[in-house]
């Protein structure tokens, strides 16, 4: 990962939650709230937290007595996630590395995170701060992307970019959000960690848009790759966006497009 990697600034953060929530991450959300609920926390940390989709699903579902820390390395992204929740007492906004955890130990009983384990520099140390501020039998849940010729659209693009750019093709893509997709090596990272009862379940859903044009803005605009198109050619911001839009098109159809979106769910007990 480039330290690039990790600048959701700008128009970012308010395209990501336009554009990339209700197509790739809203029913991963879902999925993750349902199983956070399960375990009846009465102190969540989520980490991570981007634009606030999880704490959306999530905040619902806890108990009124219960208190949610939300955080995120990124302060754009932690302000607009802030911005789209209603008033709620039991939630707290703090920007926070994962990498050194500003709380006590043993201080929740879950911490969750939604597609953040990807950016971590060094995972094993998140990892061994998560199980730091768990109390003794918390759980740690989190999601990740499978590799990304298991999740089309951004395939799509990936591909596109590449004869785009054919001498530097933007791959942040490939390179981040669906880079870590092992499923050996995060078990062995957790396990590494302190962590036990390691359970990792591979979950397809699929991503639906009213057109092929949806998907690319929000990959080419919704994301970090917009950074590395812009760092290639400034003025080509979007025609690089209409070329990805042509190339889901040509593969999906003009009109409303769906393709398979896949991701590895992983609990982990303290």
């Amino acid at each position: 990962m480039l330290e690039t990697d990790k600048v959701f600034a700008g128009s970012i953060p308010e395209n990501y939650d336009r554009y990339m929530v209700p197509l790739i991450f809203e029913p991963f959300a879902a999925d993750l709230a349902q199983r956070a609920a399960s375990f009846s926390p009465s102190a969540v940390l989520e980490i991570a937290a981007g634009t606030g989709v999880v704490t959306r699903a999530l905040a619902p579902r806890l108990s009124p007595d219960a208190s949610y820390v939300v955080t995120d390395l990124n302060q754009p992204m932690l302000d607009y996630a802030a911005s789209r929740q209603g008033p709620d007492n039991r939630i707290e906004y703090r920007q926070a590395d994962a990498l050194a955890l500003p709380f006590e130990d043993a201080a929740f009983d879950l911490v969750c995170c939604q597609f953040g384990a990807m950016f971590f520099p060094d995972r094993p140390s998140a990892y061994r701060e998560a199980k730091r501020v768990l109390k003794p039998g918390g759980h740690l849940l989190f999601n990740v992307w499978d590799r990304i010729e298991e999740n089309v659209f951004a395939d799509d693009v990936t591909n596109a970019l590449a004869r785009m750019f054919p001498d530097d093709p933007p791959g942040f893509l490939a390179r981040t959000p669906h880079g870590y997709h092992d499923t050996l090596l995060i078990r062995s990272d957790l396990v590494g960690a302190g962590f036990s009862r390691v359970a990792i379940e591979t979950r397809a859903e699929q991503s639906r848009a009213p057109s092929p044009r949806i998907p690319a803005v929000a990959y080419c605009q919704g994301t970090v790759l917009r950074n590395e198109i812009e760092a290639r050619d400034a003025g080509k911001l979007e025609a690089a966006t209409d070329y990805a839009a042509s190339a889901i098109a040509d593969r999906h159809g003009s009109g409303e497009v769906a393709a398979k979106i896949q991701a590895h769910v992983i609990v982990a007990a303290a």
